[in-house]
């Protein structure tokens, strides 16, 4: 994967003709209210329901983590292709509708100029402010693109994953340790099911402590699919998730590594005492995802529906 450039908007180092075409101001004089419809559209759906923070965000990362920052995971599957939103890493992804209801204002107003790949990375943001965290802009100017398979996912990272590799995982994209600390971040909004943590829970597993170990066992006694919070604060994006790392309670084993290693354990300790610093360092990652393997000109398209190749 290549990222042409990393922004540094929030620092004031930012060039808004990017190498990569991405533009702070690509839909001034053609969709001048591209932004204005998705914020509206984000808070009011936030509104109704808090948990959609977490899922927009976590969208728009599995979106830019596969095929780039594209639109692919928005893609229904048909009867000749399985799409990437039908993986089992992707079955838990929620917020579609909130994508849908933009694009359809969006394209009332301006059809055909705005991709929906800018409308997933627009939500995230406008989630995580929401949410209590920071604000960020971002370049637009993405194209959708018109490959969305299943095969693909397998290059998420994976919940059972180490800190190796998930430096490993990140680094093939172009990310610091750091960098990837600060996404894993992410994790102080929403919650994640028994499926991807119960495999901590055979006593095998030095990193979690125990009482926290006995409260996942009672979450998982209701099955599978029961849920449990990141940290203490679901809907609000705060420096939470990484305070819990430090007191063993990380819910995943992804998230729990992140401690276990002096490499990212200094990271740790910085963005929990610091959440300033988190935030900052926070922007800067999510703008850099943001660019992941861009599509331009013919290499993509703006589709009419989200949920299909046009």
């Amino acid at each position: 994967m290549l990222i042409a450039m990393e922004v540094m908007a929030v620092r004031g180092g930012f060039n808004p003709f990017g190498v990569d075409g991405l533009r702070m101001d690509y839909y001034m004089m053609n969709c001048p209210f591209a932004d204005q419809i998705v914020k509206n559209t984000v808070n009011r759906a936030l509104q109704d329901d808090p948990t959609l923070a977490a899922a927009l965000v976590r969208m728009h990362f599995h979106d830019c983590f596969i095929e780039g920052c594209d639109g692919s995971i928005l893609i229904d599957s048909t009867k000749d292709n399985t799409a990437e939103k039908d993986s089992p890493g992707n079955l838990s992804l929620r917020g579609y509708e909130v994508i849908d209801d933009a694009k359809d204002q969006i394209e009332e107003q301006c059809p055909g100029v705005v991709s929906c790949a800018d409308i997933v990375a627009m939500a995230a943001r406008d989630a995580v402010f929401w949410a209590g965290g920071p604000f960020y802009e971002i370049p637009k100017g993405r194209k959708d693109g018109r490959r969305s398979k299943i095969e693909d996912t397998i290059n998420l990272p994976f919940p059972t994953f180490n800190t190796t590799e998930l430096i490993n995982a990140f680094g093939q994209r172009g990310f610091t340790a750091q960098e990837m600390v600060a996404l894993s971040g992410a994790h102080t909004l929403g919650v994640a099911r028994c499926s991807s943590f119960k495999g901590r829970l055979s006593g095998s597993d030095p990193l979690l402590e125990s009482e926290f170990a006995k409260t996942l066992s009672k979450t998982c006694s209701a099955g599978d699919n029961a849920q449990q919070a990141f940290d203490a604060t679901p809907n609000t994006f705060d420096n939470f998730y990484f305070n819990a790392l430090i007191r063993k309670n990380g819910l995943l084993f992804s998230d729990q590594t992140l401690y276990s290693t002096p490499r990212t354990r200094a990271i740790v300790n910085g963005y929990a005492m610091n959440q300033a610093m988190f935030f900052l360092d926070f922007q800067s990652a999510m703008v850099k995802m943001g660019r992941l393997n861009i599509k331009e000109g013919s290499n993509g398209e703006v589709r009419a529906n989200c949920r299909k190749i046009n």
